[in-house]
């Protein structure tokens, strides 16, 4: 890749950052249609967010993606928003212009995708649904499953007053019946689910798992984990070894990475096999 001093500039910004395929997969891209730019990761301290943003504007980047734990600073500290950010209450995408930032969320449209591709346009309509968190990622899960049919989506977190806030929030922007409890009422919200959607970052690359039984899922449930980093977290192992449909992290990655790119680079990249392929080999041979 050669870049010459007017290259097109752009990152991703989250604590931690090693483990973000998405230098990986813009870069790809970046080689792909042999576009004149960067895209660089960019590890940052909560307490450094706002600083860093500013810096990053001024030194020319175009724009930035965020993951955690930055996505509702994000959108906090943005001038404009689209409807998706401000839904969900939280941004994955920064667009640095001469108006300020623009906050965007391309979370909901890429996991709405990515269970379409997976289990099948349709599959959830009238299900119930269960989320494990109650931050950025869950807020972008309840848009998705709203917007697939789901009729009625449990919110569990560790602290059931996170949960309500989220509930309360979103009540009145989405479709499903929203309701929400601790994670203590698994075993309850979980026997007639359709999916479970795991909505926090543990299991991510060496963090430990939420120790959940999955057995009080009925035989046709699928197990989503937003996790990517490893692509075959444990709690995917275990739902496969039950014999439940799953579907992992790594294509809601590549769908909600496609607006984002075409944002930053102006050019809409394709998802092709050989992507999924170089980014599994980068994750060390997928499953």
């Amino acid at each position: 890749m050669n870049m010459t001093g007017s290259a097109k500039l752009a990152g991703i910004v989250g604590w931690p950052i090693a483990h973000s395929l998405s230098p990986r997969l813009h870069g790809y891209w970046i080689e792909e249609y042999g576009i004149d730019a960067a895209y660089v990761p960019l590890v940052v301290r909560r307490e450094d967010f706002a600083a860093a943003l500013n810096g990053l504007r001024l030194a020319g980047f175009r724009g930035v993606n965020v993951t955690v734990p930055h996505k509702e600073a994000a959108f906090a500290l943005a001038e404009r928003c689209d409807n998706a950010a401000e839904i969900a209450g939280a941004a994955n995408l920064l667009l640095f212009g001469e108006n300020g930032i623009e906050a965007r969320n391309t979370d909901a449209a890429g996991l709405r995708a990515s269970l379409d591709e997976t289990l099948g346009a349709g599959a959830l309509k009238g299900r119930s649904a269960v989320i494990w968190g109650a931050g950025g990622m869950a807020r972008a899960a309840v848009c998705a499953l709203s917007d697939l049919g789901v009729s009625e989506i449990r919110i569990l977190n560790r602290n059931p007053a996170r949960a309500e806030n989220l509930r309360a929030a979103l009540m009145a922007r989405t479709a499903a019946k929203l309701v929400c409890a601790g994670l203590e009422d698994w075993g309850r919200a979980g026997r007639d689910a359709g999916l479970l959607v795991h909505a926090t970052s543990a299991g991510m690359n060496g963090a430990l798992s939420l120790d959940l039984p999955l057995d009080v899922l009925p035989g046709d449930a699928a197990v989503f984990d937003a996790v990517y980093n490893p692509l075959e977290t444990r709690l995917l192992a275990q739902a496969r070894a039950r014999g439940l449909r799953t579907v992992d992290g790594l294509g809601m990655l590549m769908h909600q990475a496609v607006p984002a790119f075409a944002a930053l680079f102006g050019v809409e990249p394709k998802i092709t096999a050989a992507l999924r392929n170089v980014l599994e080999e980068a994750l060390g041979g997928g499953r």
